[in-house]
């Protein structure tokens, strides 16, 4: 009586390489079309944010829905600004979005005439003004462009220097952190 075998291994090296192209085809579409990771590079986003904190990007809400305000972006370095190859996308807060009126003055933000109410910072934060959103100047943001502030405003560069960004830079929407493991979950929604 003969016996074959259940088992050959040309089949189980084809299984496992089919396998694996299905793997790897599954997390490219992902993060082509659905989450990217990204590292937190530098102190601009602090308190909400640290350096080097793990997080992902929501890349599929946006093509559905539009930015709003509060929301934490994860976007392209204008072409205004220097990009080296580590720095060439930002995390900042949208502050205002298509036809908002924006204003820095005395340290405050003003959105549409009235004072910004900023419970996500300190209330010793100040805002100072930029290049962009100068010190009294009320400014209209465009449209199609997001006027992005970070957290941390006496240590980022965002919208008050360089000024609105166009939509089609933005890659998405932060929504989870997940690195250092201590502050895993879920990012606030913050209303302005």
């Amino acid at each position: 009586m003969k016996f074959r075998k259940a088992f050959s291994l040309g089949a189980f090296i084809l299984e496992f390489v089919q396998s694996i192209v299905l793997a790897l085809s599954v997390f490219v579409l992902l993060y082509l079309f659905v989450v990217q990771p990204n590292e937190v590079n530098g102190n601009s986003m602090v308190p909400n944010f640290q350096n080097r904190e793990r997080i992902l990007t929501d890349k599929l809400s946006y093509q559905f829905g539009e930015p709003k305000r509060g929301d934490v972006v994860v976007f392209k370095a204008p072409a205004s600004e220097p990009c080296s190859e580590n720095e060439c996308e930002y995390i900042k807060r949208i502050i205002g979005i298509p036809g908002d009126r924006v204003m820095v003055s005395g340290g405050q933000v003003y959105l549409n005439g009235e004072l910004l109410k900023q419970d996500f910072l300190p209330a010793d934060f100040v805002t100072e003004p930029g290049s962009f959103c100068q010190e009294g100047v009320e400014m209209e943001v465009p449209e199609g462009n997001y006027l992005v502030f970070g957290d941390n405003r006496s240590h980022s560069r965002d919208g008050r220097e360089f000024g609105p960004i166009p939509r089609k830079l933005i890659l998405g929407k932060v929504f989870f952190r997940y690195w250092p493991l201590k502050t895993i979950g879920l990012i606030p929604s913050v209303s302005l």
